[in-house]
């Protein structure tokens, strides 16, 4: 790669940061421009609704770099300034201040953006989104003391996670889901329900089932929430958690291919050879599973990066990593690796006391393990993940059974252990 070149990363967040660092890391000695429409540098998200927001963790402990590192490694780091345009043919990028950044490859790391709730009342003051750090310093603010009643509207991960944090606060916590169990989609019914009992266990009041009709309020701020079964839920504030959608329209507006997520291929290149995507943002094509895959946890973002700045180097890149997640709430912790949403599996098999919630649970499509979920056990991702990747098929009593140690379960031919 020439010096002369600018490779152009839009979205100051973990892809763009892991990418930026990447291509130096790799020999890239051309002009680097980091943009992105937040005031922070660089900073990673999962502690923003579990350490951060609980208080155990500090602010300097959410940024990518330190802050001297960019002018180190010779890295123009951009912040507070919008991309609003991507002009392809020009190979330009347009700025909100009209300023044009010319580039030779660019890459979109612009993440996603929380789902608005939709109802009458959801743009009243005490109703919370969290995506932002500043999102997270206000929702701390609002917790400490306790002695709140906080009505959370999603049962799904930021949900819950807010909801745990909110009851270590000691306010009173409910939750509002429209499925019959929380993390539904995720995980089925079975472990959707384990959660649900978990949130009880802690006091939280789980209203499943149930859509919010309406919110309240006085002199413009939230005071209840109504749901379609007749409950008004008194609120100090409500915290919504209805999903994300990424944030695509810059992509859009260039005419690149768009669905669900910016399309692109296993080497994370989009339908303009020299724009790439990684993150929430990149619906990429995976050669494991055959089909292309939106991921928006932490893990795609913190390996995307850096596949994408191999693949912008011209490097051959065949981005397989099994996706992966991780949560603690209150005395449980979790990690899974796969992708077993609906309609892509047809057996579970647990592994260990699910009454102790010490378990790991697999999820099996032909026999074969899509996904696996280790509950408050600890040192088994490498192995699930080779059990995924092996793609054959496993005895069900033997991965059910505590005394087979998993890697006896792994094809010997699979046990690699790593990935770019």
């Amino acid at each position: 790669m020439s010096s002369q070149q600018t490779f152009l990363i839009v979205g100051a967040g973990l892809a763009g940061a892991r990418a930026a660092q990447t291509l130096r890391e790799e020999g890239f000695t051309g002009r680097i421009q980091l943009v992105g429409a937040e005031t922070e540098p660089p900073y990673e998200r999962p502690p923003l609704s579990k350490t951060y927001l609980t208080g155990v963790a500090g602010r300097d402990t959410l940024y990518v770099h330190e802050p001297s590192w960019y002018d180190e490694q010779d890295v123009e780091l951009r912040l507070g300034v919008r991309a609003t345009g991507l002009d392809a043919a020009a190979h330009q990028v347009i700025l909100g201040t009209g300023e044009r950044l010319r580039y030779d490859k660019v890459l979109l790391g612009t993440g996603s953006s929380p789902r608005r709730l939709t109802a009458p009342g959801a743009d009243l003051y005490g109703v919370h989104y969290l995506r932002q750090v500043q999102d997270a310093d206000r929702l701390r603010h609002a917790l400490t003391g306790g002695g709140k009643r906080v009505v959370v509207v999603g049962g799904g991960w930021i949900g819950l996670e807010v909801a745990a944090a909110a009851r270590g606060y000691h306010n009173k916590v409910t939750v509002v889901e429209p499925q019959p169990v929380p993390l539904r989609a995720a995980l089925g019914d079975e472990l959707g329900a384990m959660f649900a009992d978990l949130h009880r266990e802690h006091g939280v009041d789980m209203r499943l089932s149930t859509r919010v009709q309406q919110l309240t309020g006085s002199h413009h701020h939230v005071t209840a929430v109504l749901t379609d079964r007749g409950d008004e839920l008194p609120a100090d504030l409500a915290i919504v958690g209805v999903g994300a959608r990424p944030n695509v329209e810059l992509a859009e507006r260039a005419g690149l291919r768009v669905a669900d997520g910016i399309t692109v291929d296993q080497a994370l290149r989009s339908s303009d050879p020299d724009v790439y995507a990684a993150g929430d943002i990149a619906n990429a094509y995976h050669p494991l599973l055959g089909r292309h895959l939106r991921v928006e946890h932490w893990a795609n973002a913190l390996h995307g990066g850096p596949a994408a700045a191999r693949s912008m180097l011209g490097q051959q890149v065949s981005y397989d990593r099994i996706p992966y997640f991780y949560t603690d709430q209150y005395d449980l912790s979790m990690e899974y690796s796969g992708h077993a949403g609906s309609g892509h599996y047809d057996r579970l098999v647990y592994r260990g006391d699910r009454r102790s919630r010490k378990f790991i649970t697999f999820w099996l499509t032909g026999g074969r393990v899509v996904a696996g979920m280790n509950v408050n056990v600890w040192d088994v991702t490498s192995e699930i993940e080779e059990l995924i990747r092996s793609g054959e098929p496993v005895d069900p009593d033997r991965l059910a059974d505590p005394d087979v140690p998993l890697a006896d379960l792994v094809p010997a031919d699979t046990r690699d252990g790593s990935r770019p």
